[in-house]
């Protein structure tokens, strides 16, 4: 079977010989330096070529930003770019770029596509997350009360940009999925109210997502921390998934699971045990393992493999994910 069969029939549940066996997102530099030191050849700079090596499915990102690759950076993590309305209407110049280079990676790939050979995933900047790009952390969080309006401005122009770019994507190709990338929570949950949500992110997703089902794409949220409690509000606007559901933050994907059944997800793998070896990996491959047989999702990592995980170790969580992707629909 390729690599779109697979993906397609995990998430409708249909007969295929195993689940995908990814790294659903890049590696971090710090782990392929590791790893380097470790025997991974130090010719393999591309993530397609480090898929392969390690004999993965071949999934491939597009991500459209927004800004240009000229617009000034932040002074540090979460620092503002703008902080009222005159100063984000200056920064115009550096918003809204035209996704040219993205689109010609969709080109160079689209015949691989078309061929099931590849899943393609576009990632968009959310309706929370990119406000607090411009707005910086602390300053977004209390523009939902000093500067409603303008949060509102915003997102507006951010559907029109989305509804552009969708609509040049899909003259290349229709993506298998495409994630809104918005880091709504930490450990402690959402950071804003489902009334904040409902007023000043669902009319936003509601605006885009049926574009997104148009299109015969998946439509899911990439969000960090503990997402539980907002799985309602997601699918209330349309959404059909979450990733990556991290262990860390108290994510329960055994839960998750039983409280929606149709839910899609990617991730939920604890990466915090993968260095401790072969027992460790396989005890919460047994935890995930009713929830990969149940359809509609793809284990992987529950975010991009740290450097603590030792090649060898790597290679023993690749082993372990392949058996269980096996058994896991053996009974399919």
């Amino acid at each position: 079977m390729n690599a779109r069969e697979r993906f397609w029939g995990t998430m409708q549940r249909t007969k295929i010989d195993r689940l995908p066996v990814v790294e659903w997102a890049p590696w971090w530099p710090e782990t392929l330096d590791r790893w380097y030191a470790e025997g991974l050849p130090r010719d393999l700079t591309d993530g397609a070529a480090i898929r392969d090596w390690f004999g993965l499915d071949d999934w491939r990102l597009c991500w459209i930003r927004v800004l240009s690759e000229d617009a000034p950076k932040p002074a540090y993590h979460g620092a503002p770019l703008v902080g009222e309305r005159k100063a984000y209407e200056a920064f115009a110049p550096h918003l809204w770029a035209e996704p040219t280079a993205h689109l010609d990676d969709l080109r160079r790939w689209a015949e691989e596509h078309a061929a099931g050979r590849c899943v393609v995933w576009v990632v968009l900047e959310g309706f929370f997350w990119f406000p607090r790009r411009l707005l910086g952390i602390e300053n977004h969080l209390l523009a939902f009360y000093d500067q409603p309006d303008l949060i509102r401005d915003i997102n507006d122009r951010l559907v029109e940009f989305h509804l552009h770019c969708l609509d040049e994507v899909s003259r290349i190709l229709k993506p298998d999925f495409v994630i809104f990338a918005e880091d709504l929570a930490y450990n402690n949950g959402p950071m804003i109210s489902k009334a904040l949500f409902d007023d000043f992110l669902a009319p936003y997703y509601r605006r885009v997502v049926p574009r997104i089902k148009q299109m015969g794409s998946l439509a899911m949220m990439d969000s960090d921390g503990l997402m539980d409690s907002v799985v309602p509000w997601l699918l209330e606007v349309g959404l059909d998934g979450l990733e990556p559901l991290e262990r860390q933050a108290g994510v329960d994907i055994v839960a998750l699971r039983k409280k929606y059944p149709s839910l899609k997800m990617i991730g939920a793998y604890d990466k915090m045990v993968m260095p401790r070896g072969r027992e460790a990996m396989r005890g919460e491959f047994e935890r995930l393992l009713p929830v990969m047989a149940s359809g509609g999702y793809v284990p992987g990592c529950d975010h991009q493999t740290p450097p603590g995980v030792s090649l060898e170790n790597y290679r023993i969580f690749l082993e372990l994910l392949r058996e269980y992707a096996a058994r896991a629909v053996a009974g399919w």
